[in-house]
């Protein structure tokens, strides 16, 4: 078992936890460490429809976790046997499948196994692999540590953090999970000890929602305060539906014109003169004036959340003609699209010819459904520590990065395994700075860490013990292929901080 020891006064001093450790127990609450990811049930709703919307539009953008470089990818080198802190133990899992009459081969695939999808310190959609898990209220993740936090400069939870068992191809067919709760060790969470490499997220219900396609017409204050998905549409309508609109002090919609071939520009001051609105590019629009006027700025930009792909799309059209494209296209800093369009006056004397406009406000009104907790959807592994080395186990995930020559063999579509006995002496990593990780011989690469290694899985029930889960990947032949993963050791402290994580209640969203 071994203890971060870190400089204080001069001299290297463990840490208070390093009596505990010598005194061959698992110690306590000090090695928990505790963040909150979604605090509250609209919060939740609102990363649920972040994902959902657009048919997953989110969820098909994102992209493996990447957190390893080529130089990462290394040789394990050998450390020693195992030592236990405690007794070993298990916790049952739950939600049993139906037994199978089948006498071949093939290897039942979990429910329990799916995508964590998150939104990294630099506005990235990432995913890992990570699996349901047996806990009291049947709201319980087990994934790799920095799949929950972000190692990088951001150091700290990832945003928008969800689980979808049995994810394929931007469909959730048991729902979209919002983590509330992730519980790490100390370790993980201070100093980045990857001996401490895993997590156990606790979610709130499922929920299921209508992918955004519904919408509701608002007014034009009520759409300005909307912080959500909202869209503008500009509806042509009659002359009479347009001087209706005018003249109507409570209505909510903007009503202008459009130039047609027999129009013809003019100033506002000429008698029956009516307003238009010409798209700009920003630059225009921020110099314009304010006031009654051509070329003074006609209301406030008008900004879409869109898509990752009309983003694009827009882009794209906008480098062929600008002029007919010239709004401005936008990435926040978690990741969200946005197109803001910019609109200046013109004043016309109306010809034979002229159209009429109004300006539609609608926000986007999800329809969200419970989908019931995690453990009654899918079932959930159990959990096992201080368990003997050198022994079988079954690893799942969605591997997906090319190895570190080039070739790439998975696609990260569909989960698959890899079956083996751990190295009956803990490996480690000097550039890592790992020194208690188990290894199994495998060709796995990342978008699988995270998922899960089971113990004495029956295949007839699709369940067993979670006693690892993926971290590293290695090349031991030094091929330029990964030919090993690696997990941390599950003792007496991964199990402490589990039993926290699975005595802690999240609640419904919906």
């Amino acid at each position: 078992m071994k203890r971060i020891l870190i400089p204080a006064g001069g001299a290297l001093l463990a840490t208070g936890l390093l009596a505990a450790g010598l005194a061959g127990t698992a110690s306590a609450d000090s090695d928990i460490a505790k963040k909150d990811l979604a605090t509250s049930a609209a919060n939740a709703n609102a990363i649920a429809a972040f994902w959902a919307e657009n048919n997953g539009a989110a969820l098909k953008a994102a992209t493996q976790s990447d957190i390893w470089t080529k130089a990462d990818v290394s040789k394990l080198e050998t450390k020693g046997g195992y030592s236990s802190d405690t007794k070993p133990g298990s916790t049952a899992p739950i939600g049993e499948e139906k037994k199978t009459t089948s006498k071949t081969q093939n290897v039942n695939l979990p429910k329990t196994i799916g995508k964590v999808f998150f939104v990294n310190g630099k506005g990235e959609k990432k995913w890992c692999s990570a699996t349901s898990i047996q806990s009291q209220y049947r709201n319980l993740v087990a994934t790799a540590g920095h799949c929950v936090y972000d190692t990088g400069a951001n150091a700290d939870v990832m945003d928008k953090w969800v689980f979808v068992p049995g994810y394929y191809q931007g469909k959730a067919p048991w729902g979209v999970y919002v983590g509330k709760q992730a519980f790490t060790h100390y370790d993980f969470n201070v100093y980045e000890d990857y001996d401490r490499d895993y997590a156990f997220v606790t979610v709130y219900n499922g929920v299921k929602v209508d992918g955004g396609e519904g919408s509701k017409n608002v007014s034009k204050a009520e759409w300005d305060k909307y912080t959500g998905l909202k869209d503008a549409k500009d509806v042509e309508i009659s002359a009479d539906e347009f001087r209706k609109g005018v003249l109507d002090p409570t209505s909510s919609e903007a009503f202008w014109i459009q130039e047609g071939t027999a129009d013809e520009a003019t100033g506002p001051d000429f008698p029956g003169a009516q307003l238009g609105k010409v798209e700009v590019r920003k630059g225009r629009y921020d110099r314009a004036g304010v006031g009654k006027g051509n070329g003074f700025k006609f209301g406030e930009p008008v900004v879409e959340n869109v898509t990752a792909a009309a983003a694009a799309k827009y882009k794209a059209d906008a480098a062929k003609d600008r002029d007919e494209y010239p709004a401005t296209v936008a990435k926040d800093s978690r990741g969200n699209w946005t197109i803001t369009h910019y609109f200046v006056q013109q004043w016309y004397k109306a010809g034979s010819s002229t159209k009429y406009f109004k300006t539609v406000f609608y926000i986007i009104d999800h329809k969200t459904l419970d989908a019931g907790r995690l453990g009654d959807a899918v079932g959930g592994q159990g959990f096992a520590w201080n368990q003997p080395t050198g022994k079988a186990v079954r690893v799942f995930g969605y591997p997906a990065a090319p190895h570190p020559d080039g070739n790439k063999n998975y696609t990260g579509i569909t989960p698959k395994w890899c079956y083996g006995t751990t190295t009956k002496k803990l490996v480690g990593s000097a550039a890592k700075k790992i020194e208690e990780h188990v290894a199994l011989k495998c060709a796995f690469t990342e978008g699988a860490d995270g998922g899960p290694w089971l113990y004495n899985y029956l295949n007839s029930k699709r369940l067993g013990y979670v006693n690892g889960v993926t971290s590293t990947f290695n090349d031991q032949d030094k091929n330029g292929r990964v030919d090993y993963i690696s997990s941390p050791y599950f003792d007496g402290e991964t199990n402490t901080v589990y039993k926290a994580a699975a005595a802690a209640w999240s609640g419904k969203v919906v």
